[in-house]
């Protein structure tokens, strides 16, 4: 019986072939695979999102298809479309690079509304529509994708009803300076580059969330983070309620935040080779699960607070369980 731990060595392993660093980064991407839920990834460039996202892909032995979003993308060159065949008179469906298990949506940022649109049906309903029918996508099937915080110039903003799709959004920070050393020794010959080989299967990765269900989640931890995922919404309402010129949220999370601190908790556990979640591996994805999911007010940001230092306040004016 393969265990979390094991499972999550093997391809920490074989991912760090490629990659240095970024270990919490690639155990949350490893969570988001066991707990079926897509990944947005923010940072500068050169931080090697792609790399990874890539290196993962291979790792896992899934068929990977990468998207590089453009202004002048069109919702068929992401699904596909219907193609005129003179030879029979007939039209036959062309499936685009959605139709794989692992997608990587490079600059998902820099697409038109069209193609977000689309995009969001396949996260949601695991399939997309061409020509008036619905194809279901292959399984597993998973979109991670990737956005620059600094170039806003010629970028679309993702609307609100797709961020919430994303189980996390995951901030990439710059390496130490060990381990940007590390590139530089292992990877400064230009003849030389990573080569890297499948370590599990998609079958594998299905077969392994029935021991992510059977994670147990007492009573007072599934209270706790409903009581985390409210106090967001209390923070927003408390601060519109009252009148107070120091307004921080415009609103706070979707029940979609509940879904995911509850289905990432648990896999996280199983990862992690506990046969329970805790409410201290909740409140280790909190961040992650929700700093997309609110939004900050004009006052909040002028005065420098990010959504994460918004979200400290809420884990600090919930109450732990004392037992679980």
């Amino acid at each position: 019986m393969i265990t979390g731990p094991t499972w999550s060595q093997k391809l920490r392993d074989e991912i760090g072939q490629a990659v240095i660093g970024q270990d919490a980064v690639i155990e949350r991407m490893l969570v988001a695979l066991l707990a079926n839920g897509h990944v947005l990834l923010e940072g500068m460039p050169g931080l090697a999102k792609t790399l990874l996202i890539k290196s993962l892909g291979t790792a896992l032995g899934v068929q990977f298809e990468r998207i590089q979003f453009t202004p002048d993308l069109l919702p068929s060159d992401v699904v596909g479309t219907m193609i005129f065949s003179p030879k029979d008179g007939g039209f036959a469906t062309h499936k685009g690079p959605i139709f794989a298990n692992l997608v990587l949506a490079d600059e998902i940022n820099r697409a038109p509304a069209k193609v977000q649109s689309a995009l969001l049906e396949a996260m949601q309903e695991r399939q997309v529509t061409i020509g008036g029918n619905s194809h279901i996508l292959p399984k597993p099937f998973f979109v991670m994708a990737t956005q620059n915080p600094v170039e806003q110039e010629g970028t679309y903003p993702l609307p609100e009803a797709q961020t919430d799709r994303f189980l996390f959004k995951l901030l990439v920070d710059y390496p130490s300076a060990a381990e940007e050393s590390l590139m530089m020794e292992r990877w400064g010959q230009v003849t030389k580059s990573p080569v890297l080989k499948a370590v599990t299967s998609g079958e594998e990765l299905l077969e392994l969330r029935s021991q992510v269900d059977q994670i147990h989640v007492a009573p007072a931890v599934q209270a706790y983070i409903l009581a985390l995922v409210r106090s967001s919404r209390d923070l927003a309402a408390q601060a519109e309620g009252t009148g107070n010129a120091r307004r921080l949220l415009n609103f706070g999370a979707s029940p979609r935040a509940s879904l995911a601190l509850f289905q990432a908790g648990r896999a996280l556990a199983w990862l992690r080779g506990a046969d329970y979640l805790s409410p201290a591996l909740v409140q280790e994805i909190f961040h992650d699960a929700l700093r997309h999911r609110v939004g900050l007010t004009y006052e909040a940001e002028a005065e420098g607070l990010s959504t994460d230092k918004v979200l400290d306040q809420v884990l600090i004016r919930t109450p732990v369980p004392a037992k679980v």
